[in-house]
């Protein structure tokens, strides 16, 4: 249960086939793992070329669409979205392209950040992807982070897995489960950004 007075590290992610979701569940998990702290899990809508389409107000199923409220409310944020040719999907573009209120309020202004991503094939531009953004992340005056080495599996995953955030190759047709390398990594990268978070908050 959400107390009053934890800090909300949100936890923002777009998802096609689930990859990127399950491991945004993950960096939730770690987040969880440090006292004080409470993960808030956001979508947001897809995009359409068809200019008539719509989408609910409300997801089907899932996490509730993310609103201007919690990116003021957070602490700290996660952002996570699969690869789209070495960028963030349009969905996550999209949405951040409508942040200039929250930029010219410094809304996310000296908060903790970190990025994760998910992509079919081992070199289907992770890091480019993670890259991508860190962009709109640092306009926005984020403190933005990676994984350092001191974390081994960065060392000996075959997976994913990356210094610049958590990663997870989930196969072209998306059959391949979290690795127990990812899995670890992204648990950790939720865990530094809540406890950096933290610090921050009582400095």
């Amino acid at each position: 249960m959400m107390k009053p007075t934890n800090l909300i590290i949100l936890v923002l992610f777009y998802s096609r086939h689930g990859a990127t979701r399950q491991l945004a569940e993950l960096i939730a998990q770690g987040v969880e793992s440090v006292p004080g702290c409470d993960a808030r899990l956001r979508t947001v809508p897809a995009v359409s070329t068809v200019a008539e389409a719509t989408a609910p107000e409300v997801p089907a199923h899932g996490a509730p669409y993310v609103e201007q409220e919690d990116l003021q409310e957070c602490a700290g944020l996660a952002l996570g979205s699969p690869t789209r040719f070495g960028n963030m999907a349009a969905a996550m573009k999209y949405f951040w392209d409508g942040t200039a209120s929250d930029w010219l309020a410094g809304s996310l202004a000296g908060k903790p950040a970190c990025v994760f991503t998910s992509t079919g094939s081992l070199h289907g531009g992770q890091e480019a992807t993670l890259l991508s953004m860190m962009i709109p992340l640092f306009h926005h005056g984020m403190l933005v982070m990676g994984l350092p080495y001191t974390h081994p599996q960065l060392m000996t995953t075959s997976t994913g897995g990356s210094p610049y955030g958590a990663t997870h190759w989930s196969g072209i047709d998306g059959d391949k489960a979290i690795s127990e390398d990812e899995k670890r990594l992204a648990l950790a990268l939720g865990r530094r950004l809540a406890e950096n978070a933290v610090k921050l908050a009582g400095a």
